[in-house]
């Protein structure tokens, strides 16, 4: 799956890095290989499932 990401310098000297398909879904680093380490984990994070929040959704209705 390709992701477009966004790596901009910031004002702090930090670099930031985002995903534009992926609302808030942001993150930094002092360089930009950093960055881009710290916005892949948060990727990662943003895409994996919410197990208690399929658990609560989850409707279970028996087949006779």
């Amino acid at each position: 799956m390709k992701i477009k990401v966004i790596v901009e310098e910031g004002e702090n000297g930090y670099f930031v890095a985002h995903c534009p398909s992926l609302k808030s879904c942001w993150s930094q680093g002092k360089t930009e290989e950093e960055a881009l380490k710290n916005i892949q984990e948060a990727i990662e994070l943003y895409l994996e499932p919410d197990e208690d929040l399929i658990a609560r959704q989850l409707i279970l209705t028996p087949e006779f």
